[in-house]
């Protein structure tokens, strides 16, 4: 059987009650209602970060982001770093990707090079200006909301067009013998929040579903959520006027949807639609007034944040469950599904499980709980995503940048567990969060007496987690001995019997098998004729 073409589709900043087949009566998603019909779409799908660059690089590789310290928006992946472009070219596939993927650093050309066939062309016929109403003066009503409103029409077109566009031109150039691999990175949901009329009109405003209310002091909050509710002030306004904050972002998602569309049309009409596994999926959500605050925070973990749409349309041939799934399921996941779709192995460590036993079969189990983390510790300051001395008020961030710059706790280290039932977070600096879902997410439980069990329950599986998760080990096996020592020890031999004496004795003091020593010894010949190379 030929391997499948994988398409990954991956908004940014979309939540998954965006979407109008999971419930949202406002949202209009056809295309993705239509895709999740012939395919799965997972309810429960939750990213490892709120914020964009350590999301994907978990999900592009299968680990947390603690494992290699990816915490922060200005730590990318590096060269000594694999991900899933590179299994997948290893396992003949042709990749692509758009040139905004936040995943590997970009002082490193040649790393990009290696792992990513083609990136997709972005042509214009026209400068591209971004839409920039004015907003006021610093600390004028509203001037930290995002919400900049309708788009005229000669700003309409936006890069996400031009990335969609240039996916489709690949994929019916794509040489046809070669199944490919293609990324394509949306901006779009994210902030500021701002649309074109047409998509505008789409949204009934009288079906948004209720706001999450604005939280209080005594809700027992970490102190960056307070911060952000009373810095971005949004928090005072009327229901009215928050509303056209949400029916703006769900018309966002409607432009997202009909970009999905266009693709897939794009596949239809190549005739490899059947042929093609689609993933969509957003690496995290946005606050969108619920809880009094907009866009998002890095170590903050409501589900408007964590739970992200997860929509997989497999192959024909690969058995699918149809329609809404709500097994619990992470980003982590898509390496491992990948992996089996393209029936290829991935040889490096990770911590992705394929979704392919309960995209066939919704009954099956996929996880018990989800992990999502995020912040520093103090004195992390290279973790920061400004420099406090070049504070600039006029900055949409600058109120959130200023509260992840504090050295008080604010933006401190913290780790999510949520099972179906209950979300625990624990936190380095500040009071611990506890939540009975069924009860939302507004009001922090921790010191009720009534959930002490299942509180213990939530630490005691968040430790075995983190130690399981914690490091991992390469499979690529290291000489103590350089290959310039052997040389020397080998040199040294005068008599016929002292070079197995030699390497007896060497063999005990590494021990190492013979066989261990023949494959060091392949190893390191390997690395020397590299380096000649270079």
């Amino acid at each position: 059987m030929a391997k499948p073409n994988i398409l990954i589709i991956n908004p940014d900043q979309m939540r998954a009650d965006s979407l109008r087949h999971l419930g949202n009566r406002a949202a209009h998603t056809p295309a993705l209602d239509a895709l999740a019909g012939e395919g799965v779409s997972f309810s429960q799908a939750f990213c490892q970060n709120p914020v964009c660059v350590p999301s994907r690089c978990s999900f592009m590789t299968g680990l947390y982001p603690h494992v290699h310290g990816h915490r922060t928006m200005n730590f990318l992946q590096q060269p000594h770093e694999e991900n899933l472009f590179g299994d997948m070219k290893r396992g003949g596939y042709r990749t692509y990707s758009s040139h905004r993927g936040d995943l590997m650093a970009g002082q490193y050309p040649r790393y990009h090079k290696a792992l990513v066939d083609e990136y997709i062309r972005v042509h214009s016929k026209r400068p591209l200006h971004h839409y920039l109403p004015p907003r006021g003066e610093p600390g004028s009503e509203g001037y930290y909301s995002f919400l900049n409103g309708i788009v005229p029409e000669k700003y309409a077109t936006d890069m996400d067009d031009l990335i969609v566009d240039g996916a489709a031109q690949a994929i019916r150039r794509r040489p046809k013998k070669k199944p490919f691999f293609m990324f394509v990175g949306l901006m779009l949901p994210h902030p500021p929040y701002q649309i074109e009329q047409k998509y505008y009109d789409l949204i009934d405003k009288s079906q948004l579903p209720s706001r999450i209310p604005t939280i209080d002091d005594q809700d027992g909050k970490p102190k960056m959520e307070r911060g952000l509710r009373d810095a971005l002030g949004v928090s005072d306004w009327d229901e009215a006027r928050l509303d056209e904050i949400r029916a703006t972002y769900l018309a966002m998602c409607a432009k997202v949807d009909n970009q999905v569309g266009r693709l897939i049309q794009t596949l239809k009409d190549e005739g490899i639609y059947d042929d093609t596994a689609i993933l969509v999926f957003s690496d995290h959500g946005d606050y969108t007034g619920d809880y009094g605050i907009v866009e998002k925070s890095q170590n903050c973990f409501p589900d408007c944040l964590t739970n992200v749409p997860f929509v997989l349309k497999p192959p024909v041939g690969v058995r699918v469950d149809r329609g809404v799934n709500d097994n619990l399921v992470e980003l982590t996941d898509v390496c491992a599904t990948a992996a089996e779709l393209a029936g290829i192995t991935i040889d490096r460590p990770h911590f992705s499980r394929s979704l392919l036993p309960t995209v066939a079969d919704k009954t099956a189990e996929h996880r018990p709980f989800v992990l999502c983390e995020g912040g520093r510790l103090r004195g992390e300051t290279h973790c920061m995503e400004y420099d406090p001395r070049d504070h600039r008020p006029e900055d949409h961030y600058a109120p959130r940048l200023a509260l992840q710059g504090r050295e008080d706790g604010t933006h401190t280290k913290a780790v999510m567990l949520r099972t179906r039932e209950y979300k625990y977070i624990r936190r380095l600096e500040e009071p611990d969060e506890f939540y009975v879902l069924r009860q939302g997410e507004r009001v922090n439980r921790m010191d009720e007496p009534a959930w002490a069990a299942q509180i213990a329950q939530a630490k005691e599986q968040l430790l075995t987690a983190m130690i399981a998760t914690s490091d991992v080990v390469p499979f690529q096996l290291d000489s103590r001995f350089s290959l310039e020592v052997i040389k020397n020890g080998i040199r040294a031999a005068k008599a016929p019997g002292f070079l197995g004496d030699l390497l007896g004795v060497f063999l005990k003091l590494t021990r190492q098998s013979p066989a261990q020593f023949l494959r060091n010894i392949a190893l390191l010949a390997q690395r020397v004729k590299g380096k000649k190379r270079k």
